[in-house]
């Protein structure tokens, strides 16, 4: 049924009013009359009730037609007016159009002007009603534009972009009058449109766990394309789970933020108004995504710079404690005074709280020197032995032979019985330095440090540099001690393992072979061997996969010397790692006996269990002490620095192969080819060393 039309029909004469509103009725069944027989009457109904038409006659008592007219226009300029009157004159008329009446119309006889009254008064509401909806739409416009123009204000200060998303949806459900509002926060590393808010009446419809997922539905379709969809009379919306509750839909993109999706309960809920103020809000939007990640992104940008000033300045101040422990290493002539220095430097600094070195050749590790902190801690690690949580992090730190950080021991598994202490002394991270050199363990260095996760990629790769370079001290400290003391210790071992290339040279012989001396070339290692006569090469170079050449020295009848040279070898590895030298070497059956002379400051199992694990089947046969005459010691160690390279090769080479025995095991030429170089150059090189040796033994000055 169409909206009711409510006409005041205005009469003085008796009963017309009534009569004229009933006629009007009988055309037209949406028009409803109220009848008034005086201007003062109709103005009183003019002012209490809502009134769409008024039908007035011209000549009425005290107040006429026109003058009513005029009264209505004060206060609504646009109201329908239709001058009804059975007086007819130009004047009347030409008065009635300046008032602004409506329409004028003579009363006349018949039903047809009834229906010509009817016609008029349709017509006539019809445009006022649409113009007042016009100018209501507009203000309404007007209203949301500014709005939206807040919105935008409200949108650029919001410090989020889930503060964003959550002012669009709500200003959506406000001002746009929707049933529901969504928006969905496109996730790169997922590929997906993830729920992040929603407002309007229907958003607990919305399930705030859903998920959009590449290529699924119109959702999908609309973000991927970069364009606004318009879904409507639909019998459920497709793409949001909301679909039993809006049955139209649009999608607005927010560039590849996400999309907004606005829904409403009618099937065709959105005119052209509506979905250019989505656009409106969706561009706002999109824009303050932008600004909010450029503002991210630039608040990022300064915590990296602040981060990485801080960690300079940690760096620098670092790399000055590092310096400052570098020299004093540098002047220890222990391995203690080393160790003491390293911990006493890092506790005296702000960062550190305090230090300590754990020994790894004890089982299991034990700390060997400590600052900064009171002795009661360490002895509860000493106590705690291997349950201790530092015990933990010491072998993994060798094992993996890298730095190792625990961040927060108050969170960190195993730690549990060292808060009480880590509270106490104010530390939470700790950092495990490997003290190494080459394939050595010299321990762990543990430095604890206050706060959570404050060591830094830059700092760790400090503290590996500093830890190569103790261990590189420690074994310079021990290699010196070693060579001034006459103390050694010997052990002979012997090892069955058939990987051992001795035993496998004296299987493949089938003979008893000796190693007479090793010459250590750094990547390669020259043995003389000892082999019953005649030596057949091609038997040694069966042996491919461990020696790189083989040549003869001297050949005789009963005995021939070879020179062999091996590339690698894992017992060579085990004697360079400790500074071991091997001083005889038998291999006869399958079975070498092996005699090692070690510096005083390596220990014998360390050195025996790192044999084992290269050749399992061996076993320790004698334990020794020697003891050499200082003169003898010195004359060794002093020969070797006076030498060049070429010159304490040549003069091994030639002590080795016989070369001083009498007669002559071998020649020069012969020594000089194994060598791969020419017989003056070796005869200038070994005559070289052997003036240097004489000078030394019996040229004071050069003792």
């Amino acid at each position: 049924m169409a909206n009711p039309i409510t006409v005041l029909v205005v009469d003085n004469e008796p009963g017309f009013a009534e009569l004229a509103g009933e006629m009007l009725e009988r055309e037209h069944d949406p028009i409803v009359s109220v009848p008034a027989t005086s201007a003062d009457e109709a103005l009183e109904v003019f002012d209490n009730r809502e009134v769409d038409c008024i039908v007035s006659d011209y000549e009425m008592p005290e107040r006429n037609g026109i003058e009513l007219l005029e009264r209505v226009r004060s206060t609504d300029p646009e109201l329908p007016f239709i001058l009804f009157t059975g007086r007819g004159s130009e004047d009347v008329a030409s008065e009635a159009i300046a008032a602004g009446v409506t329409q004028y119309l003579q009363k006349g006889t018949g039903n047809e002007q009834y229906t010509l009254l009817a016609n008029q008064i349709t017509n006539a509401v019809s445009q006022y009603r649409t113009e007042i909806e016009l100018r209501e739409n507009k203000r309404r416009y007007e209203r949301t534009l500014a709005t939206l123009h807040e919105t935008t204000r409200n949108l650029m200060r919001a410090g989020t972009k889930r503060e964003i998303y959550q002012e669009a949806v709500e200003t959506a459900a406000k001002i746009l009058d929707v049933a529901v509002a969504a928006a969905y926060v496109f996730e790169p590393d997922e590929g997906v449109l993830e729920y992040v808010s929603a407002a309007g009446t229907g958003r607990e419809l919305v399930d705030s766990t859903s998920t959009v997922e590449r290529g699924d539905g119109h959702v999908w379709d609309a973000f991927s394309a970069g364009e606004s969809v318009y879904h409507g009379d639909l019998p459920s919306a497709d793409g949001i789970t909301m679909n039993s509750y809006c049955r139209s839909e649009l999608i607005e993109p927010l560039g590849s933020h996400g999309v907004l999706v606005v829904g409403t309960e009618d099937g065709d809920g959105f005119d052209e108004t509506m979905i250019e103020l989505v656009h409106i809000l969706g561009a706002n939007t999109e824009t303050a995504l932008d600004r909010a990640e450029r503002e991210e992104l630039v608040r990022e940008h300064d915590r990296t710079l602040a981060r990485q000033n801080e960690e300079l300045t940690r760096l620098n101040h670092i790399n000055g404690v590092i310096r400052e422990i570098n020299q004093g290493v540098t002047r220890a002539s222990t391995r203690a005074e080393i160790e003491r220095t390293v911990c006493e430097r890092l506790a005296d600094t702000e960062r550190y709280r305090f230090a300590w070195i754990a020994d790894s050749e004890s089982d299991p590790p034990v700390p060997a020197e400590w600052a900064g902190i009171e002795a009661v801690y360490i002895d509860r690690i000493r106590a705690d032995g291997e349950r201790a949580p530092e015990t933990v992090l010491v072998d993994e730190t060798l094992e993996r032979e890298e730095v190792r950080v625990v961040e927060n021991v108050l969170e960190a598994d195993g730690w549990d019985r060292r808060r009480t202490e880590a509270l106490t002394y104010g530390y939470q991270t700790v950092l495990a330095v490997p003290l190494v050199d080459d394939e050595r363990h010299y321990g762990v260095l543990l430095v604890h440090v206050s706060g959570v996760d404050s060591i830094g990629d830059g700092e760790r790769e400090v503290f590996a540099e500093l830890g190569e370079t103790i261990g590189h001290a420690i074994r310079m400290v021990e290699r010196t001690r070693a060579m001034l003391t006459d103390s050694r210790i010997e052990i002979e071992l012997e090892c069955h393992d058939s990987r051992l290339l001795f035993n496998r040279l004296s299987s493949t012989v089938g003979d008893r072979i000796t190693l007479e001396g090793l010459i250590d070339r750094g990547e390669t290692v020259v043995a003389i061997v000892g082999t019953p006569s005649p030596a057949e090469l091609a038997e040694f170079e069966d042996q491919r996969a461990s020696i790189d050449t083989a040549s003869v020295v001297s050949e005789g009848e009963s005995r021939s010397l070879l020179e062999v040279t091996i590339t690698s070898s894992p017992l060579l590895d085990v004697l360079r790692t400790y500074d071991v030298r091997l001083r005889a070497a038998t291999a006869d059956g399958g079975t070498s006996t092996l005699v090692l002379e070690l510096p005083q400051s390596v220990e014998a199992r360390s050195v025996i269990e790192a044999i084992e694990e290269a050749h399992p089947e061996t076993e320790l046969l004698a334990r020794r002490e020697t003891t050499s005459t200082q003169s003898v010691g010195r004359l060794d160690t002093r020969l070797e620095d006076l030498l060049t390279d070429k010159q304490f090769e040549a003069l091994q080479a030639a002590h080795y192969s016989g070369f001083f025995e009498w007669p002559r095991e071998t020649t020069g030429e012969n020594i000089a080819d194994a060598l791969e170089i020419s017989p003056p150059t070796y005869h200038y090189h070994l005559r070289a060393a052997e003036r240097t040796l004489v000078s030394l033994v019996f040229d004071a000055d050069t003792k």
